[in-house]
C-alpha cells in the first residue's frame, strides 16, 4: 500500500484556490454565529470592516461605533453607546436603539428602522432613574412607527438633528423630558404626543423648544392625551405646524402650561373636556384661535406678544407690557386683567363686540366706529370692572350724517374709567369727547363736544398762510435793499438777500391754530434810469421762500414758494421823499401731514399761483449830527388763486380765491456815523403800526364753510444796521417782531449786501 505523504502534495496556484472555495462558505458562517453580540461590562469598538451587527450591553458596558461602522440594533442595560458617523438600521420587530437606564452620545449619525420605533430613551419600572440621550450634529432617526419614545426621569437632547415618526407621532414623551434646539421633529400623525408612563408614576412630561419646527402630517402639531400637566416651552424663532389646523390639542383630561418666547404661530389651541390649559405669550406672534370644549383655559399675553383669533369660553385672559390680542369675530371671555396691554377689535369697518365678566388692571382698546349708520365696536363688562382705560378710536376723513352720540362702552357696576387716547377721535372735520353717562356706566362719542379736527386745521392753516408767505418775502424798502442813499440811487447794483420770519397764528372764532417758521433768498438788479425830477431806479429779482408749520399735535405742513418780480424805485435827494412800488408773482406748492388721533398719517398736496404787490411812500429827514428821522407809509396786497384737494383719510377741502390786504404806518429813527476808513456806519430803531383790512377768506371741509378772518393790527418794533463798507460795498442787516390779536411774529431776520458798478 501507498503511503500518503505531505510531499505528494506540492503547493501550486490551483490548490490555494481549491482550499479558499473550500473555507469561505465555513467563513460566513461563522460570521453569522457572531452577528450577536453581548457585552458584558466591556468595552467594544465598531469600524467600518467590523461585521458584527446586533449588540446587547448591560452591566457599565461600553459601545462605540466610528465614522462608516455600520449595525442593526442596540439593546443597551445601565451601559453607555457613543456613535460617531455611524449607521443603525433595523429590521427587526424591536426599537433600533434601546436606552435602559444608559447613556447615549449619537452625533451625526443616522438611525432607520423599518419595523419599529426608532430610539427608547427608557427606564427600568423599578428604578428612579432613566437614560439620556444626546442626539447631535445634523444626525437623523427614523422610526417605522414612532421616531423617539421617552419615558421619566429620562431625558432626550436633539441638537441640529432630525426625528420623523413613519406612521405615530415623531416624539412621544411619556412623562420624560426633550430639549429641541435648531432642528425638526415630524411624525405622520401628530408631531409630539405627550401622555403618562403609567397611572403610577406622577412625573409629568417637560418639552423645550428652541428654533425648532414641530410639524403633525396629519394630526396636531402637539396632543397631551392623558390626564397630567404637560410643560412646554416654545422659544427663539420655533414653529409648530398641526396639519389638522391645531397647534396643541388637550383631551381625555390631559393639561397644560404652554409659554411662547420670541416665536410666531399659525393655528388653533383645542381644549377638551376636563383639560386645563395655561398659555402664556412672550414676545411672540400667535395667529389662531383657543377653544375650550369644556374644560379650563387661561391665557397670558407679554412683552409685545400679538394673538389673532377667537377666545372661546377662555376661564381668564391677561394682557400685559405692550401685548396685543386681534379679535376676529364677537367674543366673551371671563376675567380679563390688562397691565399696559391692548386689545383689537378687528379690522376697521369690522364692528365687534367684546362681552367680559370681570374687568381689572389699565390697559387700551382699539375700536371704530362709524358715525354715519351709528355702528361701531362695544365693550361691555357684565361684572365687575376696575382700573382706568384708554379707548383709541381709529379716525376718518368723512362727517358724520347726523348729530346722535354713539355708545362705545357699557359696565354693570360703573367703577372702571375710561378715557380716549389723546383726548378726542377725529371724525371727518371735526374731533370728538369722551363723555360718561348714567352714573358713569356708559359712555359715548358726543358730537356736543366737537372741535375742529387735525386735519381741519391743516387745511385751514395751508390756506391761510399763503399770504404771509407772500407778504414775508417783500417787506420794505430799507429791510430789501438796504439804505440806497449811500449812493443816492445813481449807481446800478445787484444784491441779495436772506431772511427768515416766524409766526404764531391762532384765530378764536374757528379754532385754528399753527406756528409758521419761512427762510428765503432774493437775488435782485437794477439801474438808473433818467427822467423827470429826481433819480429813478429800475429793477428785477427772483428768489425762493421755504415754510414750515407746526400744527400741533404731531401734524406739520410745507409751502415752497417760488417768485419773480420787478420794482420801481423813485427817490428825490433834495426833498428825501422817496416811493418804491414792487410786483411779484408766485408758485406755491403745499403740502400736509397730519397726525390724528389714532396714530395715524394722511397727507395732501396742491399747487396754485399768487401775485403780490406793494406801493411805499415816505421822506428821509436829516437831523443834526448825522440823526435822521425816515416816516413812511405801505399799502401791500395779494391774491392767491382758489384750488381744492382732498386728503388720503377722505377729508375734502376747497378753498376761494384768497386775498390779504395790509396797511402800514411807521418811522425810523437813525444816524450816519462816519468811520475812519471812509466807509458810513448807520444803525436805526423802526417801529410801526400794521392793519389786516380783508376780512373774508371763506375754506370748505367738507362742505363745512369756515372764515379765515384774521383782521386786525399789530404793533411793530424793530432795530437794525446799515453800512457802506466802500464806495461800492454796502451791507445791511435788520431784526423785528410784532404782535397782534390773531397773528404774532416773535422775530423776522433779515441781512443781505449790494453791489454798486
Amino acid at each position: 500500500m501507498h503511503t500518503i505523504n505531505s510531499s505528494d502534495f506540492k503547493h501550486s496556484k490551483l490548490s490555494a484556490a481549491i482550499k479558499l472555495i473550500a473555507v469561505a462558505p465555513m467563513c460566513f458562517l461563522s460570521a453569522q454565529t457572531l452577528a450577536l453580540e453581548e457585552l458584558d461590562g466591556t468595552t467594544k469598538d465598531v469600524y467600518p470592516v467590523t461585521y458584527v451587527d446586533n449588540f446587547r450591553l448591560k452591566n457599565n458596558a461600553t459601545l462605540n461605533v466610528h465614522n462608516g461602522g455600520t449595525v442593526r440594533d442596540i439593546q443597551s442595560v445601565g451601559s453607555t453607546v457613543n456613535l460617531t458617523g455611524a449607521r443603525v438600521s433595523s429590521t427587526a420587530s424591536t426599537t433600533a436603539v434601546i436606552l435602559t437606564n444608559s447613556t447615549a452620545h449619537i452625533n451625526n449619525t443616522l438611525i432607520t428602522s423599518t419595523r419599529a420605533g426608532g430610539l427608547d430613551v427608557v427606564r427600568n419600572p423599578s428604578t428612579l432613574t432613566g437614560s439620556l440621550a444626546e442626539v447631535s450634529n445634523n444626525s437623523e432617526i427614523h422610526g417605522a412607527t414612532y421616531g423617539a419614545n421617552v419615558t421619566s426621569y429620562s431625558t432626550l437632547n436633539l441638537n441640529d438633528s432630525k426625528l420623523i415618526g413613519g406612521s405615530q407621532a415623531g416624539l412621544i414623551l411619556r412623562g420624560g423630558a426633550a430639549n429641541a434646539v435648531n432642528s425638526q421633529i415630524i411624525g405622520a400623525t401628530d408631531g409630539i404626543r405627550m401622555t403618562r408612563e403609567h397611572s403610577t408614576v406622577p412625573n409629568s412630561p417637560e418639552l423645550r423648544l428652541e428654533g425648532t419646527r414641530v410639524e403633525g402630517l396629519t394630526g396636531s402639531a402637539i396632543v397631551v392625551d392623558t390626564p397630567i400637566t404637560a410643560e412646554i416651552d416654545v422659544n427663539n424663532g420655533s414653529t409648530l405646524i398641526g396639519n389638522n389646523g391645531n397647534l396643541l390639542e388637550l383631551k381625555t383630561g390631559g393639561n397644560a402650561n404652554m409659554r411662547v418666547n420670541n416665536s410666531a404661530l399659525t393655528g388653533n389651541i383645542q381644549v377638551g373636556t376636563g383639560s386645563v390649559l395655561d398659555l402664556s405669550l412672550d414676545s411672540a406672534i400667535m395667529n389662531g384661535d383657543v377653544i375650550n370644549n369644556g374644560g379650563t383655559a387661561s391665557v397670558g399675553l407679554n412683552n409685545g406678544s400679538v394673538l389673532t383669533g377667537r377666545l372661546e369660553n377662555v376661564d381668564k385672559l391677561a394682557i400685559n407690557s405692550d401685548a396685543t390680542w386681534v379679535m376676529v369675530d364677537n367674543q366673551q371671555v371671563g376675567d380679563l386683567s390688562l397691565n399696559g396691554g391692548n386689545i383689537k377689535f378687528g379690522d376697521t369697518g369690522h364692528f365687534y363686540q367684546l362681552d367680559v365678566e370681570n374687568l381689572s388692571g389699565n390697559g387700551t382698546f382699539l375700536m371704530s366706529v362709524d358715525f354715519s349708520t351709528l355702528k361701531g365696536d362695544f365693550l361691555n363688562v357684565t361684572g365687575t370692572s376696575a382700573g382706568e382705560h384708554q379707548l383709541l378710536i381709529a379716525s376718518s376723513g368723512a362727517d358724520p350724517l347726523g348729530d346722535d352720540r354713539l355708545h362705545v362702552v357699557h359696565t354693570a357696576d360703573g367703577v372702571a374709567k375710561f378715557s380716549l387716547l389723546g383726548d378726542r377721535v377725529d371724525v371727518g372735520t371735526y374731533s370728538y369727547s369722551l363723555i360718561d353717562d348714567n352714573e358713569s356706566k356708559d359712555w359715548y362719542l358726543d358730537p356736543d363736544s366737537k372741535v375742529i379736527s387735525p386735519s381741519t386745521n391743516s387745511v385751514l392753516a395751508l390756506f391761510n398762510a399763503a399770504p404771509s408767505v407772500l407778504l414775508g418775502e417783500m417787506t420794505t424798502l430799507r429791510t430789501r435793499m438796504g439804505e440806497l442813499r449811500f449812493s443816492d440811487g445813481k449807481s446800478a447794483g445787484l444784491w441779495t438777500r436772506a431772511y427768515g420770519n416766524k409766526y404764531e397764528v391762532s384765530n378764536d372764532k374757528t379754532g385754528l391754530g399753527y406756528n409758521q417758521s419761512q427762510r428765503g433768498f432774493t437775488l435782485g438788479a437794477d439801474a438808473p434810469v433818467e427822467g423827470g425830477d429826481g433819480q429813478w431806479l429800475i429793477g428785477a429779482m427772483a428768489g425762493h421762500s421755504t415754510s414750515d408749520l407746526d400744527l400741533n399735535r404731531g401734524s406739520s405742513a410745507t409751502i415752497n414758494s417760488y417768485y419773480v418780480g420787478g420794482y420801481a424805485t423813485w427817490m428825490d435827494a433834495e426833498s428825501g421823499f422817496y416811493f418804491d412800488g414792487v410786483l411779484k408773482f408766485n408758485r406755491l406748492h403745499s403740502e400736509s401731514k397730519v397726525a390724528m388721533s389714532d396714530g395715524k398719517k394722511a397727507k395732501g398736496n396742491y399747487t396754485q399761483n399768487a401775485m403780490g404787490a406793494s406801493a411805499e411812500v415816505g421822506r428821509h429827514i436829516s437831523l443834526d449830527d448825522g440823526y435822521f428821522v425816515e416816516p413812511y407809509g405801505q399799502l401791500a396786497a395779494v391774491i392767491t388763486q382758489a384750488q381744492s384737494y382732498t386728503l388720503d383719510n377722505g377729508l375734502d377741502a376747497k378753498g376761494d380765491r384768497s386775498s390779504s390786504v395790509i396797511g402800514e404806518i411807521g418811522t425810523t429813527v437813525g444816524r450816519n456815523i462816519q468811520l475812519e476808513s471812509g466807509g458810513v456806519l448807520q444803525p436805526y430803531l423802526k417801529a410801526a403800526v400794521a392793519h389786516e383790512f380783508d376780512q373774508s377768506n371763506k375754506v370748505f371741509v367738507n362742505d363745512n364753510a369756515f372764515n379765515n378772518d384774521l383782521s386786525g393790527s399789530r404793533l411793530k418794533l424793530g432795530a437794525g444796521v446799515a453800512m457802506s463798507v466802500s464806495q461800492n460795498l454796502k451791507l445791511h442787516a435788520d431784526l423785528e417782531r410784532s404782535t397782534g390779536k390773531n397773528i404774532k411774529q416773535p422775530y423776522g431776520v433779515n441781512v443781505g449786501l449790494r453791489y454798486d458798478f
